[in-house]
């Protein structure tokens, strides 16, 4: 049976672009499940599956419905247990749940700053006035004004990646020499800002853009085949 899979889009219906979408494609592809994406506005969002949902990812699994990047993926691992792990065990879902908790809200949060009108330009003109009426109301200033890519703002995001950069100095992924649901929480941030920006955040030299060439190829390239 094939999971239907809510999945955040921009004015251009196949430019998926959000973190937490990115974080469930990734984990469907790991577990290997068949999955049909509906491309979906932000005020296409309270139409979904009958109304009453604020946020994407939602997954709709043979009338299951879930939303919630990290509880859905939760449900996939408790689902199908026969297929490949998603955590490794017990601990590493309580590792990963920290890693979605940082890259949520504290990666996301620099993500945002740097990129939030780049964000606005890509939307459809009723997302952009929707976005635009949320986001200036959240960060107190225009959109315009809100951006910031200067290269002290740069700097500081780069700085804030070290303890991971150490880590991914001497392994291949958060798991080792595989990856789990840690790396896609991470991927998901960096992914988004890729799909919706040509600022640089990561220098090519640096463990962190390796690591992040490789999420890139998995799954026959899923991640790097997107349309940006």
């Amino acid at each position: 049976m094939t999971i239907k899979l809510y999945d955040l889009c921009a004015a251009d219906r196949d430019l998926r672009f959000s973190p937490a979408c990115w974080r469930t494609r990734m984990a469907l592809a790991h577990k290997g499940l068949a999955v049909e994406t509906v491309p979906t506005m932000f005020t296409e969002i309270g139409a979904i599956e009958g109304g009453g949902q604020k946020t994407v990812p939602v997954i709709n699994d043979g009338g299951v419905v879930i939303r919630d990047s990290f509880a859905i993926a939760l449900y996939l691992e408790e689902k199908y247990p026969d297929m490949p792990s998603l955590f490794g065990g017990e601990a590493g879902a309580a590792v990963s749940r920290f890693v979605h908790y940082w890259a949520d809200g504290f990666i996301d949060g620099q993500i945002a700053r740097m990129c939030i009108f780049d964000i606005h330009q890509k939307l459809d003109a009723a997302d952009q006035g929707y976005f635009r009426k949320t986001r200036e109301a959240r960060f107190g200033v225009a959109l315009e004004t809100a951006q910031d890519q200067s290269e002290d703002r740069l700097a500081t995001f780069r700085a804030s990646l070290s303890p991971l950069r150490s880590l991914l100095s001497k392994q291949s992924y958060f798991g080792g020499d595989s990856p789990l649901y840690a790396d896609y929480c991470l991927f998901g941030s960096l992914q988004w800002a890729r799909m919706v920006s040509d600022l640089e955040l990561l220098e090519k030299d640096d463990p962190v853009f390796e690591w992040f060439e490789r999420c890139l190829g998995l799954f026959d390239g899923l991640g790097r085949n997107a349309k940006v």
